[in-house]
């Protein structure tokens, strides 16, 4: 059974849109709530207006309220850019508010926009370094009852206890961000589910099967191979509307001004500074929209989920509100989707709920 989710990934072009694309993000997560939605599942950009809400954990908190059913996601959190203390009470706290709804995605931070680091002070080549050592210290903060010192490269801490406790024993569930194929094997020989950035289908494809061998050759038994493929989840970019023509006239130019809005910083940086974090030779999948946008009527729509499932992953984070999108636009899709796109995927055929 493929599981969705709906990636809340909304963008506001000015300053002056903020507070109006905050708050129809807490009517799309509500409306996601009633439809039956999987999960919702939160990111983290600062500065550029390219995630309107820029903080997950505050945000999540929001959510957390006015929602009752959805698990609630980061994908992901960028944990360089936190104290890891900080940041383990926080998800802590809200594991209690969420009583368990909470799905812990972590990543480094990101592999694109040099400004979010350097706007916290920080050097981005500090970025993986700082992420595994603020991970290490969260994962001591909540499973040692009576305190704990740690004494690394960047931090140097006695910590008597944390508190408030997790509300899940020892702490809500974890995912990783893998961005390369290299970063999925080394999750895999550790046993530990993944989150997939958007690639195309041959690459999906690929890389689940040498994860699937990666794990198999660490002596994982078939049984653990399943559940972390099960909590596995995959990104693409989602548009549905009643017929393909539709859907193309939405959803194509929306997907092109979403990755023309989140070029523009980066590139007014990198002509400024002459500083880029990565070359990249040719246009990577997540910008090209035959590999990174599902979009069409119902039954295109379900084509497209079905192939993914055929991978044996075992959920996609659906992104529905592309750039300039109005709410309402992004609202129907949604509510297509899980009218007639997602039912084909539940395992007693019942539909949303």
């Amino acid at each position: 059974m493929l599981r969705f989710g709906n990636f809340l990934f909304p963008e506001a072009r000015t300053p002056e849109m903020d507070a109006q694309v905050i708050a129809e993000s807490l009517e799309e997560a509500q409306l996601c709530d009633e439809l039956g939605m999987e999960a919702l599942w939160l990111a983290e950009h600062h500065f550029d207006g390219n995630c309107a809400y820029v903080d997950p954990v505050t945000f999540a908190a929001a959510v957390a309220a006015c929602t009752r059913r959805l698990s609630i996601g980061f994908a992901v959190a960028q944990v360089s850019l936190h104290h890891p203390v900080r940041l383990a009470e926080q998800i802590a706290l809200l594991d209690n508010l969420t009583q368990g709804r909470l799905i812990v995605g972590l990543g480094r931070g990101t592999a694109y926009n040099v400004y979010e680091y350097q706007g916290y002070g920080m050097d981005w080549r500090e970025a993986g370094a700082r992420y595994e050592e603020a991970e290490a210290v969260m994962l001591r903060a909540w499973t040692s009852p009576q305190g704990f010192e740690h004494h690394g490269r960047f931090w140097s801490l006695k910590v008597p206890q944390l508190r408030p406790r997790c509300w899940t024993s020892p702490h809500p569930p974890l995912l990783r961000a893998a961005s390369s194929e290299e970063g999925a094997l080394r999750l895999a020989r550790r046993g530990l589910p993944f989150l997939m950035n958007v690639q195309s289908l041959a690459v999906t494809e690929a890389r689940l099967r040498a994860y699937r061998q990666a794990m198999e050759e660490a002596g994982h038994d078939a049984a653990h191979i399943a559940r972390c493929l099960a909590a596995s989840w995959v990104w693409r970019n989602v548009v549905v509307a009643e017929t393909d023509a539709e859907a193309a006239r939405i959803g194509l130019p929306a997907f092109e001004a979403m990755q023309a809005q989140r070029r523009a910083l980066r590139e007014r940086i990198h002509a400024e500074q002459g500083l880029r974090m990565v070359e990249e030779a040719a246009p990577p999948a997540r910008v090209q929209a035959g590999h990174a946008l599902i979009c069409g009527a119902p039954d295109t729509v379900a084509a497209r989920m079905g192939e993914i499932e055929a991978t044996g992953v075992g959920g996609v984070i659906c992104a529905f509100r592309l750039g300039p999108m109005p709410a309402e636009v992004a609202r129907r899709s949604i509510r297509l989707f899980m009218a007639e796109v997602a039912p084909r995927f539940r395992a007693d055929g019942l539909g949303a709920a």
